[in-house]
C-alpha cells in the first residue's frame, strides 16, 4: 500500500466513524436506556403498584415477545424503505410508547405497554448492525460494532446515577419519581427520530459529505471486500430464516440474552438486598461499577479479534468467564465480592457481542445478513424474556435472587460450548486474518 493510499485510507475510515458511530451510539443508549430503566422504576413502581416479583419478571421479559414477532418483518421493512427512513420511525414510535409507560395504573397497563415497546424498537439493533456493513470493512467491523454496542453498558453507566436521582428528587404536580423517570426519558427518542430522518445517509454512493476520490475509495474497498469473501451466500427470506447455521446462531443468542439480560434488569434490586439503608442514588452509583468495567474491557477484547482477524474463540472464552462469575455472584455473601464477581459477568458478557456479530457477515452476504441478523436477534432476545422471569419466579419463592443466578450460570455454560465447538466454515477465520494482512 503506497503513502498517498495509505492516508486517504485513514482519512476516509476517520470520517466515516466519526460520522456515524457516535449518532448511532447516542441512539443505542437511549434505546436502551427506555427499555432497562424499568429496573430502576421497580425500586418504587414495585409497592406502588403492588407487583409481585413474578410479575416484574413479567413486566421485565414481556418486551422481548413484541420485539421477537415484529423483528424480522422490521429488518425487511428497512431494507424496503431504508435505514434513515425506518430507524427513525423507529425512535419516534418507541419514545412516545416509552414515556407513556408513566401512566400506567395496573400491572396490565404495564404488560401492554411493554409489549408494544418492544413492537416498536424492534428491527433497530439489527438495523444499525446491517447498517454499519454498508460503510465498514469486514477487518474492522468487531470493532465498530463494538464502539456501537458500547453503548449498552454506557446506558447503564448514565441510566444509573440519572434515573434514580430523578426517582429521588423530581416529583412535580404529586406525580411519584418512578414516573417522572420514565415520561423524562422516553422523550428524547421523539427528538431524536427527527434528527434522524434529515442526519443519515443510507448508503455510501450518496454521501456527500465525502469527498469524490473518498467516495470512490470506500465504494471500490467495500467491493473488495465483498468479492473476497468467496464463500459468502445469499439466500431468499424463508431460507435465511431456516439455515441450520443462523438457528444454531439463534440458540447461542437466546442462551446468553438470558444470562445478560437477568443481571440487568434484577441488579438494582440485588444491590438494594446488600443493605435497607441504600438510597436510590446509591444504588445507581453502585449500579455503575459492573458497567465501567464491562466497557472498557469489551473494547479492547473486540480490538483484539480484529488484530488477530479471529471470532469464534473471542466470542467462547468471554462466556467462561461469565459462567464462572456468575456462579460465584450467586455463591457469595459479601457485598463487596458480589459486585466483583458481577463486574466479571458483565465483562465477559458484553466481550462476547461484538466478535458474535461479526460471524454472520463471515457466510452470509449482505443482503442475506440483514434478515438472518434479524432472526438471531429477534430469537435470541426470547432469552430476555426468560432470564428476567427465571429470576422473578425464583426470588418470589426463595425471596433471593442467588438462586437465579445460578441458574443462569449454567445456561452461560450452554453457550460456552455450543460457541466452542460451533462450525462456520473450516475457513472462515483463515480468510479473514487474510483480510486483516491485506491491510
Amino acid at each position: 500500500m503506497t503513502t498517498e493510499s495509505y492516508g486517504l485510507e485513514k482519512t476516509v475510515v476517520r470520517k466515516v466513524t466519526l460520522r456515524i458511530i457516535p449518532f448511532v451510539f447516542l441512539l443505542y443508549i437511549v434505546s436502551y436506556l427506555d427499555r432497562a430503566n424499568i429496573g430502576y422504576a421497580a425500586l418504587q413502581m414495585n409497592a406502588e403498584l403492588a407487583l409481585s416479583a413474578e410479575a416484574f419478571g413479567f413486566i421485565s421479559g414481556i418486551f422481548f415477545i413484541g420485539y421477537f414477532l415484529f423483528e424480522v418483518p422490521s429488518n425487511v421493512l428497512l431494507n424496503r424503505y431504508g435505514a434513515r427512513v425506518w430507524i427513525a420511525r423507529i425512535l419516534v414510535t418507541w419514545g412516545v410508547i416509552a414515556a407513556a409507560t408513566a401512566f400506567a395504573e395496573t400491572a396490565t397497563h404495564l404488560y401492554i405497554l411493554r409489549f408494544l415497546l418492544g413492537v416498536a424498537e424492534a428491527g433497530f439493533f439489527p438495523g444499525i448492525i446491517v447498517y454499519l456493513t454498508y460503510w465498514f470493512r469486514s477487518k474492522e467491523l468487531a470493532t465498530t460494532v463494538a464502539l456501537f454496542t458500547a453503548a449498552i453498558p454506557v446506558s447503564y453507566i448514565i441510566g444509573a446515577p440519572l434515573s434514580t436521582w430523578i426517582m429521588d428528587n423530581i416529583h412535580w404536580y404529586g406525580w411519584s419519581g418512578w414516573r417522572w423517570m420514565l415520561f423524562l426519558e422516553g422523550i428524547p427518542a421523539v427528538f431524536l427520530g427527527v434528527v434522524c430522518f434529515f442526519y443519515l445517509t443510507d448508503k455510501p454512493e450518496q454521501a456527500k459529505w465525502l469527498k469524490g476520490e473518498e467516495r470512490e475509495w470506500l465504494l471500490a474497498e467495500l467491493e473488495r471486500d465483498r468479492t473476497s469473501r468467496k464463500n459468502v451466500k445469499h439466500f431468499g427470506v424463508m431460507k435465511a430464516m431456516t439455515n441450520p447455521k443462523v438457528l444454531y446462531l439463534s440458540f447461542i443468542y437466546f442462551v446468553y440474552q438470558c444470562g445478560s439480560l437477568g443481571v440487568g434488569y434484577w441488579m438494582p434490586q440485588i444491590i438494594k438486598g446488600f443493605s435497607e439503608s441504600l438510597t436510590h442514588t446509591q444504588i445507581g452509583l453502585i449500579a455503575m461499577v459492573p458497567y465501567i468495567v464491562a466497557t472498557v474491557v469489551m473494547i479492547g477484547w473486540s480490538r483484539s479479534s480484529d488484530r488477530h482477524g479471529e471470532r469464534k474463540l473471542h466470542s467462547a472464552i468471554p462466556l467462561a468467564v461469565a459462567t464462572v462469575a456468575m456462579l460465584g455472584a450467586g455463591l457469595v455473601t459479601s457485598p463487596v465480592i458480589a459486585i466483583t464477581m458481577i463486574s466479571l459477568a458483565l465483562a465477559g458478557l458484553y466481550s462476547f457481542k461484538s466478535p458474535f456479530w461479526a460471524l454472520p457477515t463471515l457466510f452470509l452476504s449482505r443482503s442475506t445478513a440483514a434478515i438472518s441478523i434479524a432472526v438471531i436477534n429477534s430469537i435470541g432476545n426470547l432469552g430476555g424474556f426468560v432470564g428476567p422471569f427465571v429470576i422473578g419466579m425464583v426470588k418470589g419463592t426463595t425471596n433471593s435472587a442467588a438462586a437465579g443466578l445460578m441458574f443462569l450460570s449454567v445456561l452461560l455454560a450452554i453457550a460456552f460450548i455450543m460457541t466452542l465447538m460451533m462450525r462456520i466454515n473450516s475457513q472462515d477465520d483463515e480468510q479473514t486474518a487474510g483480510a486483516a494482512q491485506q491491510s
